[in-house]
């Protein structure tokens, strides 16, 4: 009987060898599946950064000072920042309007604000812009729309009829229409 004992108590010590494996095992993979994981949203938010700062970026010098010999979607702008050259490649994320130029030209952020305005019964002011593009109300969001709503003034996309009220812009031309 006692070889019996002894027996068993030899499988037990194996397996629980192989459970301690295991968990070793587990404990190895959790940590890889939290490595993984942390990449994936560090990969995530810089890809949402940089789709933001290339939204509002704006070129350091203007677009005709710029070679015009290279085509357009080569142009480079370069200016000296604290001693260090910063190299912008790109053109005017937001252009100037033109004739005939319709929102669809504008990046996606941009189009769906002029969109909301143009649809809008009257003038319209940011925070009543930031739900309806799909932003939370938070002050952040608000001010950023604003600041992309200005930028849209500056080039001739909307007309702020009073401070903080925003109206699809009066085009210059008998013929163009009023929006997009």
């Amino acid at each position: 009987m006692g070889s019996l004992f002894e027996e068993l108590e030899a499988r037990e010590a194996a397996a629980r060898g192989r459970v301690e494996e295991l968990e070793a095992e587990l404990a190895e993979l959790s940590r890889r599946l939290e490595l993984a994981r942390e990449g994936l949203e560090r990969l995530r938010i810089t890809r949402e950064t940089v789709t933001e700062v290339l939204a509002e970026m704006e070129p350091e010098m203007p677009v005709a000072a710029v070679d015009a010999g290279q085509p357009r979607s080569a142009e480079r702008v370069v200016s000296a920042y604290a001693g260090a050259a910063r190299q912008v490649i790109g053109v005017l994320t937001v252009p100037n309007w033109q004739p005939g130029m319709l929102a669809d030209v504008l990046p996606s952020a941009y189009r769906d604000i002029v969109e909301v305005v143009a649809d809008a019964p009257g003038p319209i002011r940011a925070k009543q812009i930031v739900p309806r593009i799909g932003l939370p109300a938070e002050a952040g969001k608000i001010e950023g729309t604003r600041s992309k709503l200005k930028r849209l003034v500056e080039r001739g996309w909307l007309d702020e009829e009073a401070p903080g009220l925003f109206t699809p812009a009066r085009r210059r031309t008998a013929d163009s229409p009023n929006s997009r």
